[in-house]
């Protein structure tokens, strides 16, 4: 059945892909972006141009959502970073939304202590998390040291509140080609290509990925669900920085240089502890995540071809 769906930061990355899958199930979409990154979508989808961390101009833009023409079925939210963000959408949103789906980040487990087992949604005492309004969050030169708190809070924020019908998606660390704007992939790309040494301090310090594409078909499979509360995303078979790089290196038909340091943080992915997500619950709701082999060094290639 068609939906009414809002997404919040549709322009770019796997937002993009997200919407081309809700276009191609025959759903009515609307993004909501603030103008500034062109889209190839034409008049199949509807816009509204709105800066997601104003709230008057946030209900200035949805004031008539609740209207039978204009209320949405799904929001996912993309740009969901702060509490300062979870409180505009708690108040703009709620009544007028049937489901409401934040995308949310493996990150938001980096605080806790090692198990020895991989992550589940219940690790994360979302009740327990402190909410700090005072702090400056939409602060653009703070945007990377506040992102894994933002998050936290934001999804503490949401579920504390309990007016919208949340889903909070935290994906595992996304990988994509030419659209992947984080970096992080050219990071090992660039490395092994300028003979460069990677400096780990974990070979078995494994990290959950997934690709742009799956993270895209993930999201728009909850939203044809109706279960609600936090639900990690992940492809099987994680990989340390030491992995990556040396798969990097065996794909470019390079040499992998590395060594062995006392103090993580040398390369993004370089952790002091495995970050891997447990996916029973996802897989429990009937979905099937792929392998890391199946697009890792596909993806790798795409990458490296868009930048010679």
């Amino acid at each position: 059945m068609s939906k009414h769906i809002l997404v919040i930061g549709g322009t770019r990355f796997f937002g993009k892909l997200l919407v081309q899958r809700l276009l191609r199930a025959g759903h009515r979409v609307t993004v909501a972006t603030r103008g500034y990154a062109p889209d190839p979508f034409g008049n199949r989808i509807e816009r509204v141009r709105v800066d997601r961390r104003n709230e008057h101009a946030m209900r200035n833009a949805f004031r008539d959502a609740a209207a039978a023409d204009r209320a949405f079925d799904i929001v996912y939210d993309q740009m969901c970073y702060s509490p300062l963000d979870a409180a505009i959408s708690a108040r703009v949103f709620k009544g007028k939304v049937k489901r409401y789906i934040m995308t949310s980040t493996i990150d938001a487990y980096r605080g806790l202590e090692f198990t020895g087992r991989p992550l589940r949604e219940s690790d994360l005492a979302v009740h327990a998390q402190r909410i700090d309004t005072g702090y400056p969050w939409h602060d653009p030169k703070r945007a990377t040291e506040s992102y894994v708190a933002g998050k936290v809070q934001a999804e503490a924020y949401l579920v504390r509140d309990g007016s919208l019908p949340l889903v909070t998606v935290r994906l595992a660390h996304v990988l994509g080609g030419p659209e992947d704007f984080t970096g992080r992939l050219a990071y090992y790309v660039d490395l092994v290509r300028q003979g460069g040494l990677l400096r780990y301090v974990d070979a078995q310090a494994k990290v959950s990925f997934m690709e742009a594409a799956g993270a895209a078909d993930f999201l728009a499979w909850v939203g044809a669900q109706d279960f609600t509360g936090p639900v990690n995303a992940a492809a099987e078979e994680p990989l340390s920085a030491f992995d990556l790089h040396a798969r990097v290196a065996r794909v470019l038909d390079e040499p992998a240089h590395s060594v062995q340091v006392s103090q993580a943080g040398g390369s993004p992915f370089d952790f002091a502890q495995p970050l891997v997500l447990d996916t029973t619950r996802a897989r429990a709701l009937g979905y099937r995540f792929g392998h890391t082999d199946e697009w890792l060094d596909d993806t790798i290639r795409h990458h490296d071809l868009a930048f010679i």
